[in-house]
């Protein structure tokens, strides 16, 4: 099942957070004062950017972050405190984390920050797998693929893994796409690939039928001096087999291309609202699908989601209602109407 980093983030903290009540409001013999939930930081000090969270299914105090250039750390009492546990892997560059659901000790985590900031971000040197929650690490190959944003695991089967890989995205490059391991790493294929210059920035699995996946796929090359995002070959692509077979969706409700990076999401409770944040210089922001992802049509122009597109953009759905919908770029945006209206 898909990581819910942003939902993570956007959930755990603020409940972690909630202020108790005015101790001069219980003096003063009126009703307790509470504060609203409010945003506060929660470290690691030392980490640097947080670019992935993991949480474990029934276990709301025990999270997984993975830093942009400081490894992987764990904390077990909700953020209170984080213990470092990469530091002594070749690579420090972390671009996606994913736990098991079936198996709360196989931790993968995938090297390289895809969030695609500059091109001197460091990169990194493909998957790392963990099966005793995070102490011990073993590389388990897709040393070239430089950037990997997402890692999927199959909800009942935790030897089906899946990794959106956006490649080293200096130049064109054969190891960018979507990848999957049916072994747990031993032997990994390249189920996705549309062009050497384009690699996977999004993937989103059907939380009641894992072989159904939908994945965003960017044209981007980076270079010293600029970024060049979007082109023909950024697309959405469609597969109802597991990855075996892939469709590049082509309804009319989409953006025309050229366009630029892409996000994707299904909703967990209900497989037929799909979500697909794309970068567009004036076609809209936010697309939704209400049947599965056949028929499409814009349900935003907000700018604002999409602002720094080859940043920070992700798309997350809250697993208990498809209509609350949360975009992370350079900000935080929130609907709760379907992707109507933001704030």
């Amino acid at each position: 099942m898909r990581s819910r980093s942003i939902w993570a983030v956007l959930i755990l903290l603020p409940l972690s957070v909630a202020s108790v009540p005015s101790a001069n409001a219980q003096f003063r013999g009126g009703p307790p004062r509470v504060e609203a939930p409010r945003f506060r930081f929660m470290g690691p000090a030392s980490g640097g950017r947080i670019s992935a969270v993991a949480g474990v299914p029934g276990d709301s105090l025990t999270i997984y972050f993975g830093s942009a250039s400081g490894g992987v750390w764990k904390s077990v009492d909700g953020g209170q405190t984080n213990t470092p546990l990469f530091d002594s892997q070749p690579v420090q560059a972390i671009g996606a984390l994913a736990v098991a659901p079936s198996d709360s000790k196989t931790i993968w985590a995938g090297t390289g920050e895809a969030w695609a900031i500059r091109d001197a971000d460091v990169m990194g040197d493909g998957i790392y797998k963990s099966a005793d929650g995070g102490t011990t690490w073993v590389n388990m190959g897709l040393k070239e693929t430089g950037r990997i944003g997402r890692i999927l695991i199959h909800p009942t089967n935790p030897d089906i893994v899946y990794v959106c890989a956006l490649g080293r995205a200096t130049g064109p490059q054969q190891e960018r796409g979507v990848y999957r391991t049916r072994d747990g790493g031993k032997s990994w294929e390249r189920i996705l690939f549309v062009d050497p210059n384009t690699g996977c920035s999004g993937l989103s699995m059907d939380a009641r039928d894992p072989n159904v996946l939908i994945a965003g796929m960017w044209e981007v090359v980076m270079h010293t001096w600029a970024m060049f995002s979007g082109g023909p070959s950024s697309s959405i692509h469609v597969t109802k087999d597991g990855g075996n077979t892939w469709t590049r969706l082509s309804d009319p409700g989409l953006p025309k291309s050229p366009v630029g990076k892409i996000d994707v999401a299904i909703a967990p409770s209900n497989s037929a609202r799909v979500y697909a944040l794309i970068q567009t210089p004036n076609q809209g922001s936010l697309w939704r699908s209400d049947d599965g992802g056949a028929t499409w049509k814009v349900a935003s122009w907000d700018r604002a989601l999409i602002g720094r597109a080859g940043y920070y953009i992700r798309i997350e759905v809250n697993p208990t209602n498809a209509d609350e919908v949360l975009v992370a770029n350079s900000s935080f945006h929130r609907s709760t109407d379907g992707g109507l209206t933001f704030r």
